[in-house]
Order: structure tokens, then sequence, then C-alpha cells
């Protein structure tokens, strides 16, 4: 920027004017001076001062390295330099101690005042993707608390369920026992993830919704219908399962008359699920069961406000409904 003010203000004709021997020596002492507060600031007095808060303490260091500048600016241009050139860059009546650090404190202030600025730049960067990823780990803690009251709920739900056919019929079958392995298998380990493919999500549905089948034989009044193309896409785990049980857990699920319905519709972009049961006049639906407000919490966490989740209670109906993004 010096060189550049030189060719914008003094006119000069030539690069060799730029290179003014001894001139241009004074001016590497000059940044010499710069660089090495600049640096101990940056590097020393910040960090042990501005870090902590300790205001005072970063007050009379910024004091010292003005006086260190002046220092180092004098003995490199008015003894080091002058022992070479037989030059002093100051005239003899400015060259006393009062003046000297007065005028030299005005090159130090610039040199203090950007190694402050970029250090507490880059601090405030730091900062800020310290803080991000603590945001990330407290979602992630938060999305497992709630998902750890999911799943063993669930899971119990199951095995109560299976206890109770296997004390009455003892239907035991290769194939149910193989079924329920994969049911637990699931909540056992696909549930860990913060996502799962829908295809597996369904799967271990339709395996939910079997178990009751065989708890209720032909009693069972429950429609359950996928609708759209079912490949690759993934959606939160645990989630799904929340709906389809509280039809089960809450609803009259074996009145013919009056079946329960549970339709998920997966759309190019994203993913619906829709339930309607019927539920006893004794039963206060909403406010039972893990709940409402522990699945608002996670959607919160997972998409912001991306996403659309309501629930209307007419009695003796419930319906809730759920949209997310895929």
């Amino acid at each position: 920027m010096d060189l550049y003010g030189d060719y914008i203000y003094k006119n000069k004709s030539s690069w060799a004017e730029y290179f003014d021997y001894p001139i241009y020596l004074f001016g590497i002492t000059m940044y010499i001076a710069f660089f090495s507060i600049y640096v101990l600031n940056y590097k020393v007095l910040c960090p042990l001062t501005l870090s902590r808060k300790h205001i005072v303490k970063f007050s009379i260091g910024i004091i010292a390295l003005a006086f260190l500048f002046a220092g180092i600016r004098y003995l490199l241009e008015e003894v080091m330099l002058y022992a070479i050139t037989g030059r002093h860059n100051y005239a003899e009546r400015t060259r006393h101690f009062g003046y000297y650090v007065f005028d030299n404190s005005y090159y130090a202030s610039k040199s203090l005042l950007f190694s402050t600025a970029m250090y507490l730049f880059f601090r405030f960067i730091d900062n800020k993707d310290t803080l991000h990823q603590l945001k990330i780990e407290n979602k992630k803690s938060e999305l497992q608390l709630l998902k750890s009251q999911l799943s063993p709920h669930f899971l119990f739900n199951t095995l109560n369920s299976f206890y109770s056919e296997l004390i009455e019929s003892q239907p035991k079958t290769a194939a149910d026992i193989h079924r329920l392995s994969d049911l637990l298998r699931f909540v056992t380990y696909e549930a860990q993830y913060d996502n799962i493919r829908l295809d597996k999500d369904l799967k271990f549905i339709e395996d939910y919704i079997y178990f009751f089948q065989k708890r209720y034989e032909d009693n069972l009044s429950v429609n359950y219908e996928v609708n759209g193309v079912v490949s690759d896409q993934e959606v939160p785990a645990m989630l799904l399962i929340h709906f389809v049980e509280n039809v089960f857990k809450h609803g009259i699920v074996n009145d013919i008359s009056s079946p329960a319905t549970i339709t998920i519709s997966v759309l190019p972009e994203a993913l619906e699920i829709n339930t309607k049961n019927k539920v006893t006049t004794s039963e206060h639906y909403a406010a039972s069961g893990i709940g409402y407000t522990s699945i608002q919490k996670r959607l919160r966490a997972l998409f912001k406000n991306n996403f659309t989740l309501h629930k209307t209670e007419e009695k003796p109906y419930f319906q809730a409904y759920l949209k997310i993004p895929l």
C-alpha cells in the first residue's frame, strides 16, 4: 500500500525510485516494528487477556506494546541503521524520548487496532462454529432421549401382546418367532440411527400390525394402506410408528362398523401419514400415551418449521395428520 501510495501521489518515474537507498531501509524497519507488535498482540496479549475478559490487563498490555513499538523502531533506525548509513530518520530536535514515543504511538495504534480486530473476528468465527457444533450435539441428545422414550414403550407393548397370545393357545410357529425376532432386531439396532430407509420402516409397521392381527384373530378392523412409490427414501427412525401405535393403544380396532384407517402417502418430496380411529368416551386420547408434545419437540428438532402436524378430536373419532419432507 505504501508503494501504491507513492505511485499515486508522488509521481515517481521509475521503479528504482521506489527503492531509494537508504530511505527504503527505514521503510523496512517500520514494517518490522509493525508486524512484531501485530504478532505479539495477536498471539500473546489478546489470548491471555481478551479471551479471559481481563480488560484492564489488556489495556495495560496495549500501552506496553506501544512503548515497545517505539523501542523496536528506535533500535532499528536510530542505532543499527545509523551505524550503517550514518543517517537518522528523526531530526535532532524530535529525537528525544517524549516526542519519539508520542509520535510512534500513532503508528503503533494501527498495528494494535488491526491485530485486535482480526483476533476478535476469528474468535467470533471459532465461537460461532463451536456454538453450532454444540447445538448439533444438543439436538442429537434431545432426539436420542425422545427416541429412548419411544422404543422401549413399543417393545414392551409388543412383548405383552405376544405373551397374551402364547398364554392362551400356545401357537408357537417358526414364522411368528422369526417375524418377532425381525421386529425386535429393528427396534434394537435400526432405531439407533437418526434416519432409516422407508421400506424398512414400512416393513416394521407391517410386522407390528401383523401381531395385532394374531392377537385379535378375525376381529381386527384396521385398514392399512400405502400409496406412492417406495424406493430408497429415508425417514426419521421410530417416527411413523408413533401414529400407528396410538391407533392400536388408544383406539377401538375391533369395530367392523367403524374400522380404523392408517394411510401413508409417499409423494415426490414429502411423506404423509393420516390416521383415524374411534375412541371410547372415557379416553382422553390426545393427552395420553407417549404424547403429542414429545413428537412435536422431535419434529421441531429435525425439521424446524418445515413440517405439518395437527390432530382433530370429534368424539368418538380422533384423527392425526403428519407431513414431513423427504
